[in-house]
């Protein structure tokens, strides 16, 4: 970075996928490098599904925190309809990391009958790809699954992140684990390797395939998961739905009915007053 310059990241996604434990690393990484930094962020509704998005600048000097459309280095989003929705924020030039897996808003699903059509862009990453010149796409849910927990997801879009950052590995191993439980240090290590290690092809080598790879993603059948023990028959679950992937059985107890219908609302998840379900 040339003296005077200025880093503008922006990460995006929605509610509980670890964005801003993603901007707390990056900012750490920063602060510990000798950068002035400014971060600001908007949760709001974050756990209701909203909207979470923070800016991170980093440079010898940072006067504001804001980023300005077409102004933005970086674009790191965890959700690609997020990444659609703040593209016009990237320079010229700029790169765009996003994750294929979709969260379905559940402002998406107003018509409440069984397999109604549901309100959420299609063909997301042929306009990204018409937009911008260098997008990169991975399915980071799939590798942290693979790694044994899903929900290092962020984890694995930091390592990718890292290959556009001057810091070294070093600098971000360290930053993750001040910012991690002692016992999720490892498999938050792990999960930052695996991102910093994949390759993506230059622009104009990228696979034709690459929508049916989108839509290959957003198909994968949900896993619900559901403690029996936890769970007080309340059925607000099965009543909020929209696509009824639950039913009460016999005992008063939540099931899973039918998960390949789930498209990822996150209702369930976090309306429940118990935390007894939750959706991978």
């Amino acid at each position: 970075m040339e003296n005077g310059q200025v880093q503008n990241v922006l990460i995006v996604g929605v509610g509980g996928q670890g964005v801003l434990t993603a901007s707390d690393i990056l900012a750490t990484v920063c602060l510990a490098s000798g950068y002035d930094v400014k971060k600001s962020e908007v949760h709001g509704m974050a756990k209701r599904g909203g909207v979470v998005y923070t800016h991170v600048r980093y440079g010898r000097k940072v006067l504001s925190p804001l980023i300005e459309p077409g102004e933005g280095d970086v674009l790191l989003a965890f959700e690609p309809a997020e990444a659609l929705r703040w593209s016009k924020y990237l320079k010229p030039g700029g790169t765009l990391i996003t994750n294929l897996r979709q969260r379905v808003p559940p402002a998406s699903c107003l018509d409440r009958r069984p397999q109604a059509a549901v309100r959420y862009p299609q063909e997301i990453q042929r306009s990204l790809r018409q937009q911008l010149g260098d997008v990169r796409v991975l399915d980071a849910e799939s590798l942290a699954m693979e790694l044994g927990n899903p929900r290092v997801s962020n984890t694995v879009l930091l390592g990718v992140l890292s290959n556009v950052c001057e810091f070294s590995t070093e600098d971000w191993t360290s930053a993750i684990e001040r910012s991690v439980k002692p016992q999720a240090r490892e498999i938050n290590r792990r999960a930052f390797l695996a991102g910093r290690n994949m390759q993506f092809p230059a622009a104009e080598e990228e696979p034709a395939a690459a929508p049916a790879q989108e839509a290959a993603a957003s198909l994968a059948i949900a896993d619900i998961e559901i403690r029996e023990t936890w769970c007080k028959g309340c059925e607000i679950c099965v009543v909020v739905c929209p696509q009824n992937c639950l039913k009460m059985n016999d005992a008063k107890k939540a099931v899973v009915a039918d998960a390949s219908s789930c498209i990822r609302c996150m209702l369930c998840e976090w309306l429940c007053p118990d935390l007894a379900v939750n959706v991978h």
